[in-house]
């Protein structure tokens, strides 16, 4: 896992959102889900989604969103980074469902956020969701899937 000094080095449009140990990740838009999806055969059909009303968002219980981050991150080909919750939306009752961001990836973030309480939660856009926690990886390909932009 790597340090503050490292990851200003490597993430540099992250300089403002760094910690000790990860990269803080604010939030930009929530969605919500407007059709059904698939993935069958390894072909992914994803669901139509529409943006909520910001900047202050009201997740209704028991209903998931998707979430996007508010900057577009490239992990240098050699690392990887595993997205963590921030804790105090667990102690909200409020999780954030992540994926692992593979070495060469450019591009938007979006995790799924699932408000699991009884009643609503209120979030603002820029406030932190997230934490990127990075790992030097020996021997890596780099990333070439659908979810890749462009520079």
């Amino acid at each position: 896992m790597l340090g503050e000094n490292e990851l200003v080095k490597l993430f540099p449009d992250f300089k403002d959102l760094v910690q000790p140990s990860g990269i803080d990740l604010a939030l930009d838009k929530i969605y919500i889900q407007e059709s059904e999806g698939s993935l069958i055969d390894n072909e992914k059909n994803l669901p139509e989604i529409k943006e909520l009303e910001g900047p202050v968002y009201t997740l209704k219980p028991h209903t998931a969103y998707l979430a996007s981050i508010d900057r577009k991150i490239k992990i240098p080909k050699g690392y990887s980074m595993l997205y963590l919750p921030r804790s105090t939306l667990l102690r909200s009752f409020v999780s954030v469902q992540t994926a692992v961001g593979d070495p060469g990836f450019f591009g938007t973030l979006m995790f799924m956020i699932y408000n699991h309480g009884d009643y609503e939660y209120k979030i603002k856009k820029g406030d932190r969701i997230a934490q990127g926690v990075v790992f030097e990886v020996e021997g890596s390909g780099q990333y070439s899937g659908s979810y890749q932009e462009e520079e």
